[in-house]
């Protein structure tokens, strides 16, 4: 099973189907936990949600959502100036920028991951209506940075300086195949794979390279993968946020 996806787009897609009576516990835990050990939750008894004190599995902390009626999780990818996937309160966005990433379900409550080695903990926050992007938008959005990215690293001669960089964007119909639960329209997945594959693009090509190139070189690259970044973020909020999934 393909993981490349980011632990909260994960959550956001199994424990919706799982909400939703698609898909069973065990393929739940399975897809989210990744290379982990083990997911817990924390912190929804201090919101009134009953359950343990401490922590609770990542199944339990589900069920306690489950009979608060939650349908559906959400996923947001915040950066410093782009909250993208947010609604608020400060606090919760505070902790989901912090951690890059974040999911939010449909009874106001968001859940933020804390990784230390190969576990993670859900910290649960009260979570405010958001907006989302469309997907139809965020994917034409998508695909304009790729290409605009793409030329922009090609003029500054990306194959000298990351090799591999040149190989991805020479490569952009062959992507890492996701697997999917049941309901996740194939539109979303496909974005999803997109989104992954630019997010990869821009990491790959902001890893310093020693000498290899120039401060000014390196100024260049960044100011051209900026757009490309802020395009993959909100395409992976949109692709693993059921609110903003098109109708069945």
């Amino acid at each position: 099973m393909s993981t490349h996806l980011p632990v909260s787009g994960r959550l956001a897609w199994w424990a919706t189907a799982w909400l939703r009576d698609q898909v069973v516990t065990d393929l739940v835990v399975d897809a989210v936990l990744g290379d982990d050990v083990t997911h817990a939750v924390a912190g929804l008894h201090a919101l009134g949600l009953g359950g343990p004190t401490g922590t609770d599995t990542l199944v339990g902390g589900l069920a306690r959502l489950r009979v608060e009626g939650a349908r559906s999780v959400g996923a947001a990818f915040p950066a410093e100036g782009d909250p993208a996937g947010l609604g608020g309160p400060a606090d919760f966005n505070a902790a989901a920028l912090e951690a890059g990433e974040a999911v939010v379900t449909d009874v106001g409550v968001g859940l933020v991951p804390v990784s230390v080695g190969p576990t993670t903990t859900w910290v649960a926050h009260r979570a405010q209506r958001r907006q989302l992007p469309d997907v139809g938008e965020a994917d034409r959005a998508l695909r304009r940075e790729l290409t605009q990215a793409a030329s922009a690293l090609a003029a500054l001669d990306v194959a000298r300086w990351r090799p591999e960089v040149a190989d991805l964007l020479m490569n952009l119909r062959h992507r890492a195949p996701l697997v999917a639960p049941p309901g996740v329209p194939q539109r979303c997945v496909e974005l999803a794979e997109r989104a992954t594959q630019a997010v990869e693009i821009v990491e790959a090509a902001l890893v310093d390279d020693g000498a290899s190139i120039s401060a000014h070189e390196a100024d260049a690259r960044r100011t051209a993968l900026v757009g490309l970044e802020r395009a993959g973020r909100r395409a992976l909020v949109a692709a693993c946020s059921p609110e903003a999934w098109p109708p069945a």
